[in-house]
């Protein structure tokens, strides 16, 4: 190989299309120009990956940085840094900042603050309300945006499309595929009273497993009326599920992280509000089964819903305590200690943190090591072992409900379009991130 590359990864295994096999990588002006054997070939940079596994860049498909409106909890500079910390490389940003991202101006803003200061690849979902059902077909082909989010329950923010006449609206103003947070918020009204004061482990009786099933088969029956492509985010129930698996040719689905790991009631009276999230982390039944529809296919994408909420906040009184918990900083980790563990193969975790990402939502150029892709990589120890702490956490929170947690397989370089920007456990450069484009949005020649 006599070519020279801006950047050769050498000797590392990398999870390819044809396989996790043996691998050099080489990139040129930020893409993949060549995957094989050709460790002599001249480069001005070498990344000696032996031992090392070299993945596809990991894609968030859920994370809030909060920015504008609640900087203290998050930004998109630290909510990017610890991404890349964690080996992501890519994130889609939620709407329900302050104020929320509903309008061109509002994306617009979200982009000029992202330029210069995001260290990861981004994209921003916009917020459907009835006020902008009109302006959607506009608003999610602009550049830099991955769709339209729904809330169809109240969460943090003041977001919600809980109407089922305009939700309806919402499902036929366009045509991209639309990701919705899916609990019903009249059984939510209904029961709010159940939230009992002072004792956290009510939060899964108040939004319990019907909330999201009674939404998640309103929606789904709605989708399919509209012809419209759903993705619905954070599944957390067993309940949902047979629906789920009925509606897959229309539909795809999310879980994360904590529901795959943590569970009812342990985690509540061991972390308290430190828990708490909406969707919430039920029982073990409801864990175990996500295990299976993870093992059956049935689940698309993983994304960490990182909602950071800062200590203070969190040590009010429930119900009085904000739902959320930071997350993108620990995927990664999380996820390969299950591989290690055998409940996840490294082949299910490629497809269900980069490929499967590509896949549902048409990321163009991105999800895969092949020829013309970008050179995004999360290059992982399988076999590194670490305690998670809360110190490690560049999220403002400061905190993560794994605190404490001894893991097997941790990212020990990212890589965005060919630039080293993390490397062993320290941000090498700054504020490259650029929006992520898609292909139902590329602008034409």
């Amino acid at each position: 190989m006599t070519e020279a590359f801006d950047l050769l990864i050498r000797g590392g295994v990398c999870a390819t299309p044809n396989g996790i096999v043996p691998a050099d990588v080489g990139v040129k002006a930020g893409k993949i120009a060549a995957v094989g054997a050709f460790g002599s070939a001249a480069a001005v940079e070498v990344f000696e990956a032996g031992g090392l596994h070299v993945l596809p860049g990991v894609i968030d498909t859920q994370v809030h940085f909060r920015e504008p409106g609640n900087e203290h909890k998050e930004d998109l500079e630290s909510g990017s840094r610890a991404a890349v910390l964690g080996g992501v490389t890519a994130v889609f940003e939620m709407p329900n900042t302050a104020p929320p991202t509903t309008t061109r101006a509002a994306i617009e803003d979200k982009l000029a603050r992202a330029r210069n200061r995001m260290h990861c690849d981004y994209a921003f979902y916009v917020g459907a309300t009835p006020a902008n059902v009109g302006a959607l077909a506009t608003l999610e082909r602009m550049s830099g945006v991955c769709g339209v989010k729904a809330f169809l329950g109240s969460s943090t923010g003041t977001l919600l499309l809980d109407n089922e006449e305009d939700i309806l609206a919402a499902l036929k103003s366009s045509t991209r595929r639309m990701a919705v947070h899916s609990e019903d918020e009249a059984r939510l009204r209904q029961r709010k009273s159940l939230a009992l004061k002072g004792d956290v482990r009510t939060h899964p009786v108040w939004r319990d497993a019907e909330v999201a099933r009674a939404s998640t088969e309103r929606v789904l029956r709605l989708a399919r009326q509209a012809g419209r492509r759903l993705h619905v985010l954070h599944v957390t129930t067993a309940d949902e599920l047979p629906l789920l698996d009925r509606a897959h040719d229309l539909t795809t689905v999310e879980t994360t992280p904590q529901h795959l790991t943590l569970s009812a009631p342990e985690c509540y009276e061991r972390l308290g509000a430190y828990a708490q999230m909406n969707p919430p982390i039920r029982d073990a039944h409801h864990r175990e089964t996500l295990w299976r529809a993870v093992h059956e296919g049935l689940i698309d994408v993983i994304g960490s819903d990182h909602a950071p909420h800062t200590m203070a906040e969190k040590d009010k009184t429930y119900p009085d305590t904000p739902s959320g918990m930071p997350g993108v900083q620990t995927l990664v980790t999380i996820l390969l200690d299950h591989v290690n563990a055998g409940r996840l193969t490294l082949e299910r975790f490629v497809d269900l943190t980069s490929a499967g990402a590509a896949r549902v939502f048409g990321i163009a150029g991105k999800g895969r090591i092949a020829l013309g892709y970008d050179a995004d990589f999360t290059i992982v120890d399988l076999k590194a072992k670490k305690t998670i702490e809360n110190s490690w956490i560049a999220s403002k929170c400061g905190w993560t409900p794994f605190d404490g947690m001894r893991t097997t397989g941790w990212a020990l370089a990212t890589i965005i379009r060919g630039r080293i920007v993390m490397r062993n456990g320290a941000l090498t450069v700054s504020g490259q991130g650029a929006p992520i484009r898609f292909t139902e949005t590329l602008p034409s020649s």
